[in-house]
């Protein structure tokens, strides 16, 4: 994700920016209707699903909880408060997420993870998303929550998002007849508690590793637990980076719970490529990704689980900006960030429907589904936001580092 949709840090002791109220009467009205809406038409799990996705935003915008700059300022810096605020979130999850997907049930529903093939795509399609996430300014929770903030870019990078989704579908077929194994999924092969534990070890060491890193750069390590440089304050922000993981460890376990699966983003949006190609006249009904996906492809968007939670992050996150005093959109863009953010959409869109999801499908809730090609996905995505982060200077965009 992206700090821009974030302002620069403030001291303790300056006051928070006044309420933004007309943005955000327009939030609570179109939360308060699509939940109405959501509830008569469609099912009361929907409407919970919209109101989960609202919180979604509310969190990712007030803690700013990042993939793409937590990778851009450790590749750049070695700064490691990201790093192990998500290796925190992650053995969070898996703690409770892996007994519950182990046993199939949830409260009495059945429950299944995101498990998808081990191969070719995954490994190019995460490459090219970790590039497109330096470049774009967010990943694809950070792209809709910053669009939620008032982030104008992102605006643009939402659409080659969904152009890049799309054009992608067209290709899916050619992808998936490279070689790949078939999905392996560790509570199956190994079992709960051998999953558990071997998933825990690899956290710890990730989080060792970065913070031995950092402190051999910097001589001292930036904590993730508190933000001693801005007021702390839970409907208007900012929150610790720990607070975040940790709601969206309980949000992401919402969505199981009312959904029967964890949290996605990414095949909404190339749900909306497709409606918009057919808007225009292209039938993708014929393509091999969309010809066993006819039901979505032609049911209403509020019938889309993802779709709505999609949504409902972008009004949350709305709320939330316009609680901070912080949504004030800025409509001009420079030439070469606005040629980034179309090239990083592209190449957000494209890599995640290669790589089976995003930071969030295939890598935050495929984890927490024991699925082995999320332990593919990431030090592929992560060698691509690398070279993503090389590339921002070409295009005026800033790589943040400090002096050793």
């Amino acid at each position: 994700m992206s700090t821009t949709a974030v302002s620069s840090p403030t001291s303790p002791n300056q006051q928070h920016a006044a309420f933004r109220w007309a943005p955000l009467a327009v939030a609570l009205a179109l939360l308060g209707l699509g939940g109405f809406y959501l509830y008569g038409a469609v099912s009361l799990n929907q409407a919970l699903l919209w109101l989960v996705g609202a919180l979604l935003g509310i969190t990712l915008y007030h803690s700013a909880f990042g993939f793409t700059y937590a990778w851009r300022v450790f590749a750049s810096d070695r700064r490691a408060a990201g790093i192990r605020a998500q290796m925190v979130m992650l053995a969070a999850g898996v703690l409770l997420f892996f007994p519950f997907l182990a046993a199939g049930t949830l409260a009495g529903n059945p429950v299944q993870g995101f498990v998808a093939p081990v191969g070719t795509s995954v490994l190019v399609g995460a490459f090219i998303f970790g590039i497109g996430m330096q470049l774009g300014g967010g990943c694809a929770s950070g792209t809709l929550f910053t669009v939620g903030g008032g982030n104008t870019r992102m605006l643009v990078t939402l659409l080659f998002f969904i152009i890049g989704s799309v054009i992608a579908t067209a290709h899916f077929d050619w992808w998936m007849a490279l070689p790949a194994l078939a999905p392996v999924n560790l509570l199956d092969s190994w079992g709960l508690w051998p999953a558990l534990l071997a998933n825990l070890t690899v956290f710890a060491v990730v989080a060792y590793g970065a913070t031995w890193l950092e402190r051999r750069r910097h001589g001292r390590i930036v904590s993730f637990a508190s933000r001693t440089d801005r007021p702390v304050s839970l409907l208007r922000g900012a929150w610790p980076l720990l607070w975040g993981g940790l709601a969206l460890v309980a949000l992401n376990f919402a969505t199981l719970w009312l959904a029967g699966r964890p949290w996605g983003i990414t095949s909404a949006l190339a749900l909306w490529g497709a409606k918009g190609a057919g808007a225009i006249g292209i039938d993708v009904s014929e393509w091999g990704y969309w010809s066993i996906r006819l039901n979505s492809l032609y049911s209403p968007v509020s019938e889309d689980i993802t779709s709505v939670m999609n949504i409902g992050l972008v009004l949350g996150a709305l709320a939330a900006a316009s609680l901070a005093g912080k949504f004030s959109p800025v409509w001009k863009i420079p030439r070469r960030s606005l040629v980034a953010a179309i090239v990083g959409g592209l190449m957000l869109g494209y890599g995640a429907r290669l790589a089976f999801g995003c930071n969030i499908g295939a890598y935050f809730s495929g984890i927490l589904s024991g699925s082995v090609h999320a332990w593919l996905w990431l030090p592929a995505a992560y060698a691509g936001s690398v070279v993503g982060v090389r590339l921002r200077p070409l295009f005026g965009l800033t790589v943040e580092k400090t002096t050793c």
